[in-house]
């Protein structure tokens, strides 16, 4: 299968000729489809730099072996690769898999998880100038070996390399930008030809150049781009984005950086706790860059997976802060000031860790929601069950329990601290109403319409609470907890789950009373036509009316026996053999036989006759 895909990337013409005045065959490969191909196949789908340098060095010690183009067994014994040995396509993949086995090694260097050191940067932009030295040798022979579309892919391919570099080393980026520009230009140009595969390739490559572009330019300064749209730009997907991606985070750490030494404390909840590590302040100023995103204006704009993974991003900076936070602790002295000002920190971040972690769950509430809502529209999405909610609703009231017992574990609690735990207290009622909500609605689909209505009424009474203590809390409490939107919204939601609780209820009693009326009309009408015999039933089974098209299940939303055939099979009459009584035997006078009896002698002897017989 393999070998057959990479057939169909390259193309050889070329009928050997030895006549001097006959056209030089040129050979023909698909760079950009055999590289995205081999990348996608080889572990850049998941970003695996690792798997697919290795898989470019297994591929070359396939090509050496198959092209007897070793380099000796003992001694190194270097072989180059010139004009006149290219006799055959695959001495060109041999170039082309050298430099993506060394752009792959510097990308590996690229992404270590707290970025490369100074002397791992070095080997890094080493591999890159190795990269480029065998993209500039593929695009000379490809000049010269090959035909004009794979010349024009292996120059686009020498440019980018070029460009990665200087992009690489945060210099000469009027040189960089002429390269991505170069490269930009000749996809541009082969997106227009050729089949709708390389056409999409081409168009793919186009989009992954774009941002390199524009952060080139936004260097020069020729741009007007804010750090919010350079972000935005590095949502894009890609390998070619990767370098930028890598650049980007790194530019944005520096920046965080300078920013943080400013912040000088952490505030909370009217507490105020100082920062003195850097780290701390970086990672803290991170996820508060990233709550932006989640609670600006634009946030609704966003989609829910992508805010889902902005929450995870958030997640992942409080956990680094903390992590900082309790290293401190473990290593300050005996000073009872410090280890107060780290311990009100810790509880701080875990405050903020756990509202956020609400945030994240309503959110996919929010979701589960709509799901449930149109699941009748769309046929191919997973059914949403109410169990599910159920579930969510259960994380979000222990989250919430959490949280409230975080803040009261306090001593000295301020005004600030009781408010919000009286708050939790009330949004715990409110997921309370949510949960027996849709717990009813399970029992309803289950068709137990008594514990479906009982339920109702119990989730009406939660959320009528809820409601009465949220319209309780006074101006000050609403605005340091609540934004104005978010309070309007949960009083919005309780309002509509007590007239949906309420419609629901008198639902289910209906439905309750229906379906009992008709038990008793079904039950009256059985009891009638039940007869001695058996022979006659209310109800055949499916083996009985195989011609008539009627259901023998039932509806979905009851839970009744189907009445497919019968079992235990009905007792049938079967023929026995008679059973005969001998009455005579106890009539008939038989003849005496005691003369046809022995007689016993031994009774009658004395003693001499029993000792001599």
């Amino acid at each position: 299968m393999g070998k057959e895909s990479r057939a169909s990337a390259m193309e050889i013409d070329a009928p050997k000729s030895t006549s001097s005045d006959q056209i030089v065959p040129k050979f023909s490969i698909n760079v950009l489809q055999l590289l995205k191909s081999a990348q996608m196949q080889h572990g850049l789908r998941h970003g695996d730099y690792t798997r697919y340098r290795r898989y470019c060095t297994a591929r070359l010690r396939r090509l050496y072996k198959s092209l007897k183009f070793t380099h000796g067994r003992g001694k190194y014994a270097k072989k180059a690769l010139t004009e006149s040995t290219v006799t055959e396509v695959r001495f060109l993949h041999v170039i082309l898999y050298t430099a993506e086995r060394a752009w792959s090694h510097a990308m590996e260097k690229r992404q270590l998880p707290n970025g490369p050191n100074a002397r791992q940067r070095i080997y890094l932009i080493g591999r890159l100038r190795k990269a480029v030295k065998w993209a500039t040798l593929f695009s000379l022979l490809c000049a010269v070996k090959a035909d004009s579309r794979t010349s024009l892919e292996a120059e686009a391919y020498e440019s980018y390399m070029k460009g990665s570099l200087l992009f690489e080393q945060d210099q000469n980026w009027d040189v960089a930008l002429k390269n991505f520009k170069s490269a930009r230009a000749v996809y541009e140009e082969l997106g227009k030809y050729g089949d709708l595969d390389n056409q999409v390739l081409c168009r793919e490559r186009v989009e992954e150049l774009e941002p390199s572009i524009r952060y080139c330019l936004h260097k020069i300064g020729q741009s007007n781009l804010q750090a919010s749209e350079l972000l935005q730009i590095g949502d894009v997907e890609g390998p070619a984005l990767d370098l930028f991606k890598a650049k980007l985070e790194a530019a944005m750490a520096e920046a965080r950086s300078q920013q943080a030494a400013s912040m000088t404390e952490f505030i909370w909840l009217g507490h105020r706790f100082p920062i003195s590590n850097a780290k701390t302040r970086v990672s803290i100023l991170k996820s508060q860059e990233l709550e932006k995103d989640v609670h600006g204006p634009l946030a609704d704009s966003i989609p829910a997976d992508k805010r889902l993974v902005i929450f995870d991003k958030i997640f992942s900076a409080y956990h680094e802060a903390r992590g900082y936070i309790r290293a401190d602790l473990a290593t300050t002295g005996s000073t009872e000031s410090v280890k107060d000002d780290l311990n009100g920190l810790d509880k701080a971040v875990s405050a903020v860790l756990g509202e956020r972690t609400i945030e994240r769950n309503l959110l996919l509430v929010k979701v589960a929601k709509s799901k449930l809502a149109n699941r009748h529209d769309d046929k191919n999405e997973k059914l949403t069950k109410p169990e599910e909610l159920v579930r969510l609703y259960d994380l979000l009231l222990q989250n919430t329990a959490d949280l409230s017992d975080l803040v009261n574990s306090g001593r000295d609690k301020k005004p600030e601290e009781v408010s919000f735990a009286e708050v939790c207290s009330y949004k715990s009622l409110a997921f309370r109403a949510q949960r027996c909500f849709y717990v009813a609605k399970s029992y309803s689909v289950a068709g137990k319409r008594a514990e479906a209505y009982a339920l109702y009424c119990r989730a009406h009474n939660l959320a009528d609470d809820a409601l009465k203590k949220f319209q309780m809390l006074d101006g000050d409490n609403k605005c340091n907890i609540f934004s104005n939107d978010n309070f309007e919204i949960m009083m919005k939601e309780l309002e509509d789950l007590c007239n949906e609780c309420r419609s629901n209820s008198c639902i289910e009693h209906a439905s309750g009373i229906m379906e009992e009326k008709k038990t008793q009309e079904n039950l009256s009408e059985r009891v009638s036509n039940i007869s001695l015999t058996g022979t006659e039933r209310l109800e055949k089974f499916l083996l009985e009316k195989l011609d008539v098209y009627e259901s023998a299940v039932g509806d979905s939303n009851v839970k009744c026996t189907p009445r497919i055939a019968g079992f235990p099979p009905a007792f049938q009459a079967i023929s026995r053999n008679p059973i005969v009584l001998d009455l005579a035997y106890n009539m008939i006078e038989f003849p005496p036989i005691e003369n046809r009896m022995k007689k016993d002698r031994k009774a009658k002897g004395g003693l001499i006759s029993r000792i001599f017989g």
